[in-house]
């Protein structure tokens, strides 16, 4: 049977009871919804009961609408605040957007309009809510926040809601699948550009020589098999975000290009005359080494300070397992409702292994293996049996046995041709076991570019996809 999904809790703070009751009736159906009558009462409700999303009206008794704003965003900055106002007092929501609620909706309310904003609204309170999974905010009874081993996921935290009010570019590091593009997306659905486009270019993926087209955009015979006129991502992200993945993997060429883009605000498609203003932020991100990088003189400095106004470091789960059993819970949600199941928990012996993991794949990989285990699993709960080889040793070691190492590069597929007996002789399988290692020892040696791979070994772009997917291979997995 399919678990029953919780609904997004709202409460509306209005002093006016009719407009009050009328909200509720057009919510009621799809939020589980409270209300308050002003800001008193709000704040106790908010400190108490669950709150994902505040409808707020600005002129109230006891404590104004500013004035709650402020005091639900110090309580717990992930709740998203709507502005309830009059056309009179559009000024007031103006600002209180300023101070960090998410919009305004004029009185009188219409369902349409409410209805839309909401949904854009729990948009970002999704992100928000992504992003305290891997950084937990514990607060003893009376509120107060308590500090944890996790605490530099929480000083990120800290830095997306000093970034949403804010318009500079922003600089993500961090080992790959640490969440980088988790925490872009929270940056941008909470700033004052939600309303724009979030784009997001992997630009490790894109062959060099088409990047510039990518991100510039390109005129009609611009190129040999340029058949028609292209908008580039810069373009077409005007007015949003740009999140630029990998950036530490582009050309100087394209570092100077993009610095340009930077410092001017303009840039021109390949094969025009013409210049086009450029009105994107910038979220760039990278797993590289970029200090020792400029040292080699292989990026650009002033590109890299340009980018890294106020960097922000995602660390590795291996240094903060202690927010292991969080991220298992939310990923037993997720998985819950994709594959329709009822998965309440997860045993002792399991999440035991699980801890003493060094999780080389970060994030990434362990959302891999909760669903692993979903798959497999046939009770409500995980239980180590289900967990995938990589976690715990194979079936009749011990349960004290220590788990394998963390790994500096992913395990290598042994094809030992001497000794080979009777049971081996299958030429098919040996067949795959070469060629895969051949792939992941390729992958290792150009550093998992998927271009760079597929020039250097003759293969085929085409077909090289084709058998990383085929043999499970991440090429994410040997990025340096």
């Amino acid at each position: 049977m399919r678990p029953e999904v919780s609904l997004n809790h709202i409460l509306i703070v209005d002093d006016d009871a009719e407009l009050r009751q009328s909200l509720r009736a057009a919510l009621a159906d799809d939020f589980h919804v409270d209300e308050a009558a002003d800001g008193v009462e709000a704040m106790e409700h908010v400190q108490m009961s669950p709150t994902d999303l505040v409808l707020l009206d600005m002129d109230m008794p006891r404590m104004g609408g500013m004035e709650t704003l402020r005091a639900i965003k110090k309580h717990d900055p992930r709740i998203v605040v709507l502005i309830l106002t009059a056309y009179s007092t559009v000024p007031d929501a103006v600002a209180a957007v300023r101070e960090g609620a998410y919009n305004y909706v004029a009185k009188p309310v219409r369902r349409a309009d409410i209805r839309k904003m909401l949904s854009r609204a729990l948009e970002a309170h999704d992100m928000v809510k992504q992003l305290s999974y891997s950084a937990p905010e514990l607060r003893d009874q009376g509120g107060a926040e308590l500090s944890s081993q996790s605490g530099e996921m929480n000083k990120v935290f800290s830095l997306v809601e000093k970034l949403a009010t804010v318009d500079t570019h922003v600089l993500l590091r961090g080992e790959s699948g640490t969440g980088k593009e988790v925490v872009a997306r929270a940056i941008h659905y909470n700033s004052l550009r939600k309303e724009g486009r979030f784009v997001a270019v992997n630009l490790s993926a894109v062959p060099e020589n088409l990047i510039e087209s990518e991100l510039f955009g390109h005129e009609k015979g611009a190129f040999t098999g340029a058949d028609q006129r292209k908008i580039g991502k810069f373009q077409y992200a005007d007015g949003g975000t740009l999140f630029l993945d990998e950036v530490g993997d582009i050309s100087p060429s394209m570092q100077v290009k993009l610095l340009r883009v930077l410092q001017e605000k303009k840039f021109m498609p390949v094969g025009s005359n013409h210049e086009v203003e450029s009105n994107v932020r910038i979220i760039a991100a990278t797993n590289r080494n970029l200090e020792e990088m400029m040292q080699k003189g292989v990026f650009r400095e002033d590109l890299f300070y340009r980018l890294s106004v106020l960097p922000i470091f995602l660390p590795p789960l291996r240094e903060r397992k202690e927010d292991l059993e969080t991220l298992v819970r939310h990923f037993m949600g997720k998985f819950n409702e994709a594959h329709q199941k009822s998965i309440q928990g997860i045993d002792e012996k399991a999440l035991k292994w699980m801890k003493k993991y060094d999780w080389p794949g970060n994030i990434r990989e362990l959302e891999n293996v909760i669903e692993h285990a979903f798959v497999l699993e046939g009770s409500q709960v995980i239980s180590e049996h289900s967990l995938p080889d990589s976690i715990r040793p194979m079936t009749g070691e011990g349960e004290d046995s220590q788990p394998p190492l963390a790994r500096t590069e992913p395990d290598r597929v042994d094809a030992d041709v001497d000794g080979l007996d009777d049971d081996d002789l299958d030429y098919p399988q040996f067949k795959e076991q070469m060629e895969k290692e051949f792939i992941i020892r390729a992958l290792r040696k150009f550093h998992g570019r998927i271009n760079q791979t597929s020039q250097q070994t003759k293969m085929s772009k085409k077909t090289l996809l084709r058998k990383i997917e085929k043999y499970g291979i991440n090429a994410e997995d040997y990025r340096k």
